[in-house]
């Protein structure tokens, strides 16, 4: 059974490419009561989509390498990561919008058949960020541009190709800290056989 929530306000208090919103509520505790009212922050970046691509017979993933700002923070400027973007309002319905979009923009590749592995919340005590995470099979012949990023939007990324269990190392060895790609990677090691 659902449990109440009371929004006694809501508002944005900052509002560019990221959005905040803060919230004064109330929520039912486990023992039936109503809280005191509490304030919230939310960290609104909307959805994102993201993909584990897999050269089934050569047995090899495709990632990407770029810098990110927020992880410079703590000390890795260059992530590897698995291809994703941000849902734009046009794709909302259909994540996968976002995904041929994104492979054509960052690896080069065209993707025609896409399997949903799951939704997840990114961290839900501050952002209602959620990626969608899907698996697609690609052979050589399904990269028909050079990729690299929209260079207008600040984007030089490099192309990774390696062996799954090369990847998978990466994971015990902490070259590979992007939760989506260890999920992704982790997704692909349980279900090879069934693919």
């Amino acid at each position: 059974m659902a449990k109440r929530v009371e929004i006694i306000s809501e508002k944005r208090v900052f509002d560019q490419h990221f959005k905040i919103d803060e919230a004064h509520l109330k929520f039912e505790r486990f023992n039936g009561k109503m809280s005191d009212e509490i304030t919230r922050l939310n960290f609104e970046r909307g959805d994102s989509a993201a993909v584990v691509l897999h050269d089934p017979l050569a047995d090899m993933v495709i990632m990407t390498e770029q810098f990110r700002y927020p992880t410079q923070t703590k000390g890795h400027p260059w992530i590897l990561e698995i291809p994703a973007g941000s849902v734009e309002s046009e794709e909302i319905d259909d994540p996968v919008k976002t995904l041929r979009r994104e492979l054509l923009e960052e690896i080069g590749y065209r993707v025609d058949n896409f399997r949903k592995i799951a939704s997840f919340f990114v961290s839900p005590g501050g952002t209602s960020e959620r990626i969608h995470l899907f698996y697609a099979a690609i052979m050589p012949k399904d990269k028909i541009v050079a990729g690299g990023g929209v260079a207008t939007e600040g984007e030089d990324i490099r192309i990774v190709t390696m062996g799954v269990q090369a990847a998978l190392h990466k994971i015990s060895t902490g070259e590979i800290m992007d939760a989506k790609t260890i999920i992704g990677l982790q997704w692909l090691q349980m279900n090879k056989g069934s693919l």
